[in-house]
């Protein structure tokens, strides 16, 4: 009898996406239509190199909650494109025999976009191959919050939190001194700005946070972005900067660009770091006080310490969920979170949405979240963000460190 379950992590890493390992786990284990329950390292390519492991005997119930509280992707990860069916029959057909060799009728695929895209890639040649006993269910994850379907992603508001706290950590740091300086702090997001306009959370009454915040959505001029600068300082002789890494000018082609030929990856996305460092030097050029540009990197998506408990609750949710609508016959759908904003509180639901209303897409910060001037977020963005940075987590410390788990000691 075909009834195992299969789970694999794919796209860049969040501090909640084992967080939805662990829930998938823990729902799993109390379904009688679940038998054994296998990892894929490495993603949809371990699957096709069959690098393959039973995960019960390799993870016990006592470490899931260290798992829950440990960064990045625990099963290994990937950026591989599986390419059309038509050009790539026999890699489809790898796959199926061997989820026919474990006897896999689970299929859950925790990732973003370009996971969704392998998600409704394989329903499609299961679907052509007349097979309705395998099901395949995507449990979205990002840090950069641009899935549809869903009012936000797993792994988002756990980087949100890092990045707004990182942003007051910064404001304290540079307003010690009396001299003019700028402080240029590039936030991850390619094609969006939502973790870059989550800086804005940092706004309190012992922190001004970000003077000036510009996000990807809106094009990006070199000279408004002097004027702007050179008006800030005016008035504050210690101006903080938030940009993400993904600003474009009115051609369209990013910043980042114009410094360097930046490459592409699998899915023939920009590798867009360095626009910070970019604009550093413009300014040198222009100004004569100090400039200083920070990439804050992988660091947002890692940083366990400062882990969003909303966040990671819901993670947790999002694997169960996906468990409860596979075993009752869906597929080729992704979980999804829905804000319940009518109760004038926060609070969510779990649903789903069709794949293909999911994949290769990307949801961009809306208008009316980004202020008129094009330099700041609107109180709407603040509403939308603020709560799903709140609570922390208890976490287990040896020797002054966090504990983590490492399934594979390597």
């Amino acid at each position: 009898m075909c009834n195992n379950l299969l789970i694999a992590q794919s796209g860049g890493p969040t501090v909640a996406i084992n967080a939805t390992l662990v829930g998938i786990l823990k729902r799993a284990k109390v379904q009688k239509e679940i038998g054994k329950v296998y990892g894929a390292r490495y993603g949809i390519k371990g699957i096709l190199s069959e690098n393959i492991f039973n995960l019960e005997h390799k993870l016990q119930d006592n470490m899931q909650d260290i798992l829950l509280r440990t960064p990045a992707a625990a099963l290994g990860s990937c950026r591989y494109k599986l390419n059309s069916i038509n050009s790539s029959e026999l890699e489809y057909e790898r796959i199926l025999n061997i989820f026919k060799k474990y006897k896999i009728k689970y299929f859950i695929y925790i990732g973003g976009n370009d996971s969704m895209d392998t998600v409704q890639k394989l329903s499609e040649y299961f679907k052509i191959k007349n097979i309705n006993d395998i099901f395949i269910i995507g449990a979205p994850k990002t840090i950069d919050n641009d899935l549809f379907g869903t009012d936000h992603t797993p792994g988002f508001g756990s980087a949100a939190k890092f990045v707004a706290t990182t942003f007051k950590e910064l404001d304290r740091d540079c307003a010690t001194y009396d001299i003019k300086a700028v402080t240029l702090v590039e936030v991850m997001g390619r094609d969006t700005g939502w973790l870059t306009a989550a800086s804005a959370l940092c706004h309190s009454s012992d922190t001004y946070g970000p003077d000036l915040i510009y996000c990807c959505e809106r094009a990006f001029n070199i000279d408004k972005f002097l004027n702007d600068i050179k008006e800030k300082v005016e008035v504050k002789p210690n101006v903080l900067v938030a940009i993400s890494e993904g600003i474009k000018n009115s051609d369209g082609r990013y910043i980042s660009d114009i410094r360097i030929n930046s490459e592409k990856d699998m899915f023939g996305h920009k590798q867009n770091s360095g626009c910070a460092k970019y604009l550093e030097g413009i300014l040198n050029k222009n100004f004569p006080f100090k400039v200083r540009s920070v990439e804050l990197n992988v660091l947002q998506r890692c940083a366990s310490h400062l882990a969003s408990k909303t966040d990671i609750l819901e993670s947790v949710a999002v694997g169960e969920k996906s468990v409860d609508l596979a075993i009752k016959g869906y597929s080729n759908v992704m979980v999804s979170i829905n804000r319940c904003s009518n109760l004038g509180f926060y609070e969510v639901d779990y649903g789903f949405v069709d794949v293909s209303d999911v994949a290769n897409k990307v949801k961009t910060l809306p208008s009316d979240f980004i202020d008129s001037n094009g330099v700041g977020v609107t109180k709407k963005a603040i509403s939308y963000l603020r709560p799903l940075i709140e609570g922390e987590l208890d976490i287990t410390y040896e020797h002054g460190l966090p504990v983590f788990i490492n399934l594979f000691n390597s």
